[in-house]
């Protein structure tokens, strides 16, 4: 057979084969054209499990007349027209294959009026030939695509499908993995008539969590640890099941990527990684978790239905997950402790509260400097942020509690308890207030929790740091100088789990690293390194384990108030109470400021 091209209608039902698996990825195309358009009400409604109709109503911005025809064209879209727009996509579609695949194996109907026009207007396509008909229609304004006998023109496609009931079901699972990827949107979804999902539009946590146990039921929601990491332009957030909840089926994982969802092999192996041994035999994790990173350092347009992708930096995204992760889960129980412990107090010990301190707190409304005050939402991390300059509900409920629990005299008052020791603030994420032996502390959290993990290594330096591969090698140029040091620092770097091969061109390989340095941005880290190795750091260990902690961990501005305490309580019993040296600490100077005022200064 000689090469020739091919015709237009067999394209498009090749594509076809790659876009339209089933009734299913008819639905994902469709209300994914829908959120791009701008949409925040979508209407799903199907028959027969979609075989006999697929029909998505939308609110969104529109297609107008003259468009409508090139809409149902291969190649045709809105969203990309140069290589730069594919290199920074935002948008869920972009290929412009979606309704001319769906037409080619179909009867269509596209009904659509932007705001700027005066009536809408419709277009039919049927099957192979797409010859398209345009006629004016009644609608308000957004767009409708109905898709009737999908697979009529294609009798071994049709045979291919599945009973109506599991067709159905697999619809129901894109509209649920839809729903958590956009909570502003509302959608809803019928089958043969009868109203099956209602998912209204959810902006306030509140709404979120609703939402979120609608979908993942409330046992997901009543044990999940929430979590908001942000390292080096990623960032990702979400709910994690710890590993006494996971479930003996996988039917509970969901990824995102910068709003895309996603089954990728790369963050499954990262969050199956971060569980390791914690899991049972036969058991697997329940997570929502949402990546976000710049959209030029990931590539969408490596597999047919975009549930893969590619990342230009993937050993930086895989150990960042990882190491957000395994922080999340080490910090679980803890976390737990303490909000029982919280509750306790509040419940059980009746503090008097002031007269008129509840109006009072009502009263205030500070701009938002990203304060986290007592009595949060209890089990886990931070949540989603909030945005805005208003407190919302849930953190006027914690300084209703903050207030009610701390007497109103820090600075001689002595808790319940008998210790001079309480968490009272968190300052911009990641400063914690303290009051500690009649007296007001300022703690670096991220730089306390270094000087930790610093001892943790200390601990065991005699025996050395348990090295681990690297998803992928990194190459680390060096200087003539540094690779000096490597030499003459041989066993120092094997004692810290560093393995190094040399490279070319003045570069070195490194394979291998212990754990508390996955995630560091080892091409600049090994380099500072060399240089600290240089200067005779390795002359005290306990300095070079802290100061590795501190290269190695990930910046976290989203402190909670349980979390602080925990940090400060460990913090106080590694040094017996005695913090005031450590560079992580800071006795706030009240007396001193006391004095300059009654001096008029």
């Amino acid at each position: 057979m000689p090469i020739q091209i091919l015709p237009a209608r067999l394209a498009n039902q090749i594509a076809a084969g790659e876009v339209v698996e089933r009734p299913a990825s008819v639905v994902k195309e469709l209300v994914e054209n829908s959120l791009d358009a701008g949409a925040d009400r979508i209407e799903v409604d199907i028959e027969r499990g979609g075989a006999k109709l697929l029909r998505i109503r939308d609110n969104g911005t529109g297609i107008a007349k003259d468009e409508l025809t090139l809409a149902l064209s291969r190649h045709a879209t809105s969203k990309v027209s140069t290589l730069e727009d594919l290199e920074q996509i935002l948008s869920l579609g972009f290929r412009g294959e979606a309704l001319a695949s769906i037409g080619s194996v179909s009867r269509l109907v596209l009904t659509s009026r932007p705001a700027e026009q005066a009536e809408a207007w419709q277009a039919m396509a049927e099957g192979r030939d797409m010859a398209v008909k345009v006629q004016p229609a009644s609608h308000p304004q957004g767009t409708t695509v109905e898709v009737s006998d999908l697979f009529f023109n294609t009798p071994a496609r049709r045979k291919f499908l599945r009973t109506e009931k599991t067709e159905f079901a697999h619809i129901d699972e894109v509209v649920r993995r839809i729903a958590l990827s956009r909570f502003e949107v509302s959608l809803s979804l019928k089958h043969n008539g009868k109203p099956v999902r209602q998912y209204r539009a959810a902006k306030l946590p509140s709404q979120q969590d609703k939402r979120l146990a609608a979908v993942c039921g409330p046992a997901f929601i009543g044990s999940a640890l929430r979590l908001d990491s942000e390292h080096h332009g990623l960032r990702l957030w979400g709910w994690l099941s710890p590993a006494d909840a996971a479930r003996s089926q996988a039917d509970l994982q969901y990824t995102y990527v910068n709003g895309r969802m996603m089954r990728d092999k790369l963050l499954n192996h990262a969050i199956r990684q971060a569980y390791g041994e914690r899991l049972a035999p036969d058991t697997s994790p329940a997570f929502v978790l949402y990546l976000e990173l710049d959209p030029g350092q990931v590539d969408v347009n490596v597999h047919p239905a975009k549930h893969e992708v590619r990342f230009h930096q993937a050993r930086l995204v895989h150990d960042f997950i990882y190491q957000v992760l395994v922080q999340a889960l080490e910090d679980a129980p803890a976390m737990a402790a303490v909000s029982g412990s919280a509750h306790r107090v509040r419940d059980e010990d009746h503090v008097p509260v002031p007269a008129g301190v509840r109006e009072r707190a009502l009263e205030f409304s500070p701009p938002n400097h990203g304060y986290a005050y007592a009595g949060g939402s209890g089990r886990g991390l931070s949540g989603p942020r909030e945005q805005g300059s208003s407190l919302s509900r849930q953190t006027w409920q914690g300084l209703d509690a903050l207030l009610t629990t701390v007497p109103a005299d820090i600075g001689t008052a002595v808790p319940p308890d008998g210790e001079d020791n309480r968490a009272l603030l968190v300052v911009r994420g990641c400063y914690l207030v303290a009051g500690y032996r009649q007296a007001l502390w300022l703690c670096d959290l991220n730089r306390a929790r270094a000087h930790d993990d610093g001892l943790k290594l200390h601990a065991v330096w005699q025996q050395g740091l348990v090295p681990q591969p690297l998803l992928l090698p990194v190459s680390v140029p060096v200087s003539p100088e540094q690779q000096a040091a490597i030499g003459e620092q041989g066993e120092l770097l094997q004692k810290l789990g560093l393995e190094l091969k040399s490279g070319s061109r003045g570069t070195i390989i490194l394979t291998r690293v212990p754990q508390p340095l996955r995630h560091a941005d080892l091409a600049r880290l090994i380099p500072r390194l060399l240089e600290r190795l240089i200067e005779d750091l390795a002359a005290d260990p306990q300095a070079l384990c802290i100061w590795l902690a501190e290269q190695g961990q990930a910046v976290r501005t989203d402190w909670s108030l349980a979390e602080a305490q925990v940090q400060w309580q460990r913090l106080l019993q590694l040094h017996n109470g005695d913090v005031a040296e450590l560079a992580c600490v800071q006795a706030l100077a009240i007396e001193q400021q006391i004095d300059r005022w009654l001096h008029g200064e």
